[in-house]
């Protein structure tokens, strides 16, 4: 009997890496002398480049750069494999970085995204995987790109620094000086969003409040992205609001595929393309995978519904351990996960959960390996 372990992080309170312990000790209690592998797992969000690393056997490369105020601060990004670079936007560009108080994507920068792309060019890792969920920024990617040459003008040629105030001074575009690797480059995004640049659905309207516009700054915001997009569409030819998923992180979607000639990629079938996944898959009986709470977004993009996928196209079962379920946890039976199992076993609040996630996620591990024990002896 071969188990894989592959499951998301429950946000807060278990890390992969503590689920993967417990199922492993679970199953060597219920079947003695199986064997287990666990891989950590994450969806193109938070966690994905140590989880890429973690299976890879990879490391990290901890960098100086700029954050999203052009503070000076240290970010990391992964590198395995020799030639191939995980770097998550949110290390140098994320939301948490700029205190509450300071919210505000008038002011923030993706210089410092831009910066870890730069540097892992520079030390010659020609095939980039870029996490761009969690950012702080609405600068159509600006930051990022004048980090690696690209020169943004005015209307008197002078150079601006590439933040959300800047998008509507944009006159002309200069990509003469862009980083020569560039060219060489293989660059995946990965990107669970279809929104566009520009509009109702775009980039400024869908994210900005989150990060702290107001509605007259949304609107500020949002003519400038035009005025950005129109400059674009002038200078390079390329209509950015045709691309999906061109608003994500504050339109730095859009900057990866004009200027870096990006592919956008599910983040989770980035990531279990990364570590092999279906390699892994190979001689497994069955597959654990898991999230902190199921419903009917997990369906789209998530690690269940990424794992289950690929389980389901090998013909190998795969059930889900999970914190809690919300309405429309079914739905992803239709993506090759054949169970959910809950760890809360009775009435109890947040709080209480939360400080027993270990001995409830053990307990529910040992009630799931049970029950497979049970329909193994059913004739």
């Amino acid at each position: 009997m071969r188990f894989l372990f592959a499951s998301d992080s429950f946000k807060g309170t278990l890390s992969s890496e503590q689920i993967i312990r417990l199922l492993t000790d679970s199953a060597n209690r219920i079947f003695p002398g199986c064997e287990t592998v666990g891989v950590p797992i994450a969806d193109g969000g938070e966690g994905t480049v140590d989880a890429v690393i973690a299976v890879t056997k990879g490391e990290l490369r901890t960098v100086k750069v700029h954050g999203p105020l052009m503070e000076e601060t240290e970010a990391s990004y992964g590198v395995f494999h020799g030639d191939s670079a995980v770097i998550e936007m949110a290390a140098a560009s994320g939301l948490p970085m700029v205190p509450e108080e300071k919210r505000n994507p008038w002011n923030t920068t993706t210089f410092g995204a831009g910066e870890l792309i730069r540097n892992a060019l520079d030390a010659g890792y020609r095939k980039l995987s870029i996490a761009i969920g969690g950012s702080a920024t609405n600068d159509g990617g600006m930051g990022a790109m004048r980090a690696l040459g690209v020169r943004f003008l005015d209307e008197k040629g002078h150079e601006l620094m590439g933040t959300g105030a800047d998008l509507g001074k944009v006159r002309d575009i200069d990509i003469s000086g862009i980083h020569p690797a560039v060219a060489e480059a293989d660059i995946t995004v990965m990107c669970d969003v279809n929104n566009p640049l520009t509009g109702p659905d775009g980039a400024t309207y869908t994210f900005g409040r989150q990060k702290g516009g107001t509605p007259e700054i949304l609107d500020e915001l949002e003519a400038g992205m035009k005025q950005y997009a129109g400059v674009i569409a002038q200078k390079l030819g390329t209509d950015v609001d045709k691309i999906a998923g061109a608003g994500a992180a504050g339109g730095l979607g859009a900057a990866l595929c004009v200027f870096l000639h990006a592919e956008l990629k599910s983040g989770i079938e980035t990531v279990l393309d990364l570590i092999d996944f279906d390699g892994l898959l190979e001689g497994t009986d069955l597959v654990i995978t898991g999230e902190g709470r199921i419903d009917w977004q997990s369906a789209f993009g998530k690690v269940p519904s990424g794992v289950g996928q690929r389980c389901k196209a090998k013909g190998i079962p795969a059930a889900a351990v999970v914190g809690g379920m919300g309405q429309g946890a079914e739905k992803i039976f239709e993506f090759g996960v054949e169970s959910i199992l809950p760890t809360i076993h009775g009435a109890m609040d947040i709080q209480e959960a939360c400080s027993r996630a270990e001995e409830l996620y053990a307990n529910a591990a040992d009630r799931m390996f049970r029950m497979i024990r049970i329909g193994m002896k059913l004739r």
